[in-house]
């Protein structure tokens, strides 16, 4: 699920800011080399005019070939690496070219253009410390591999000057990260209000679910943060998913969603669509899509007797698998319509047992291990407003 999050809006973006910060380097790139080569060292300083040589056309030729390969990166939707292809690329084809024509020249050593400058101040716009640390150490080892190689002490300006610029282009990515974080906080809010406002109408319907959602998205959460597999954006995400992993029960008519015996065989059948009922309700809405796995699977079993597809093992996608568990202990330990609550203990037993059955083995021992915070979780929550009123240390039904 890695980089998936607003996943369009992201390369949408991504792509714009990549022509930007292509168009800007080749028009100060070329403009800079016609006026140093033409205008400043031939004209004004020679006092005529005299076309670059060979060696500088081959740099020339070889730049403009990287717009092809770039472009068919982006057709194979590499649209990621490709400022990281780009920036390497050139660093390496100046290298090459301007220490070739510094060898077969009899002119004092002259290294760099303009356009770096512009990729320094410039890599700030993909707000990403990977790429501004790339193209800053980039830019350095340049300087360094071509003074310890002719042993030019000119470099010692090119490197201090790239160290002065990079502070500054330190600056502006940070305030953009900050800008950003704000912007994405205040998103997550807002999604999160709608995101409980729509849990809030669905607990209409069913009272003894109130608080259901909410806390399988607190267990849940927490069980896939202890795998240290996802990053702190998919965990927002999945956080959100899990808040409306029953959507697809608003469908279901409340004489068997509330029914407070045993349901028939058709009536379970009827239960049984709201997986794909709540997928479809939540299939378009941007922040939440991308985990539109855990409200589909999320009552499959290892052993493939869930539904609705009757998945069966690792074929469950993993995050599905986290809520299975959480879903279970915290339907077992909050009461229903047609029972009551039970310990805390007893479901983790219930859950233990169903290891390789009901859930998978190996999440069952991580569950194990972070069992402790559940439980204090479950301790320390407010059923005052549950339905009907429960203890808070075992989770039983107490006359109100």
């Amino acid at each position: 699920m890695h980089d998936k999050i607003n996943q369009q809006a992201f390369i949408n973006t991504e792509n714009r800011t990549l022509k930007w910060f292509l168009a800007l380097f080749y028009f100060i790139y070329f403009f800079y080399e016609i006026f140093y080569q033409v205008i400043y060292r031939d004209f004004l300083l020679y006092g005529e005019s005299e076309s670059p040589g060979l060696l500088n056309f081959v740099m020339y030729a070889l730049i403009w070939g990287l717009l092809p390969i770039t472009y068919l990166l982006l057709k194979r939707g590499k649209i990621f690496l490709v400022k990281y292809f780009f920036v390497s690329s050139y660093f390496v084809i100046s290298l090459i070219c301007e220490s070739a024509i510094f060898f077969y020249s009899t002119e004092s050593y002259r290294s760099g253009n303009a356009a770096e400058v512009m990729l320094l101040l410039f890599a700030p716009i993909f707000v990403n410390t990977n790429f501004f640390l790339f193209v800053s150490g980039g830019l350095l080892l340049k300087y360094l591999i071509t003074g310890l190689l002719f042993g030019v002490t000119e470099v010692i300006f090119a490197i201090a000057l790239v160290i002065i610029l990079a502070f500054i282009s330190l600056f502006i990515l940070k305030r953009f990260q900050v800008y950003v974080g704000a912007i994405q906080t205040s998103y997550n809010n807002q999604l999160e209000g709608i995101v409980k406002g729509v849990i809030a109408t669905i607990e209409l319907k069913d009272p003894y679910t109130r608080g259901h959602s909410e806390r399988v998205a607190y267990y849940a959460k927490t069980l896939a943060t202890s795998l240290n597999k996802f990053s702190k954006d998919e965990l927002t995400s999945f956080y959100y998913a899990c808040l409306l992993h029953d959507i697809g029960k608003v469908s279901i008519p409340d004489a068997i969603l509330m029914k407070p015996g045993r349901l028939t065989a058709e009536e379970f059948e009827v239960i049984k669509t709201h997986p794909d009922v709540g997928t479809e309700a939540i299939r378009k809405v941007d922040g939440i899509n991308m985990s539109i796995e855990v409200i589909k699977y999320h009552h499959e079993r290892w052993d493939g007797t869930g539904y609705p597809e009757k998945l069966k093992g690792k074929n469950i996608p993993l995050l599905a698998r986290v809520v299975t568990i959480a879903d279970a202990f915290d339907a077992m330990t909050s009461s229903r319509s047609y029972r009551s609550a039970m310990s805390v203990e007893e479901a983790y037993n219930r859950i233990v047992e169903g290891k390789g059955s009901q859930f998978d083995p190996e999440l069952v021992k991580e569950f194990q291990k972070i069992f402790p915070e559940w439980v204090n979780y479950h301790q320390a929550y407010d059923w005052v407003d549950a339905v009907p009123l429960q203890n808070k240390a075992e989770g039983k039904e107490v006359a109100k």
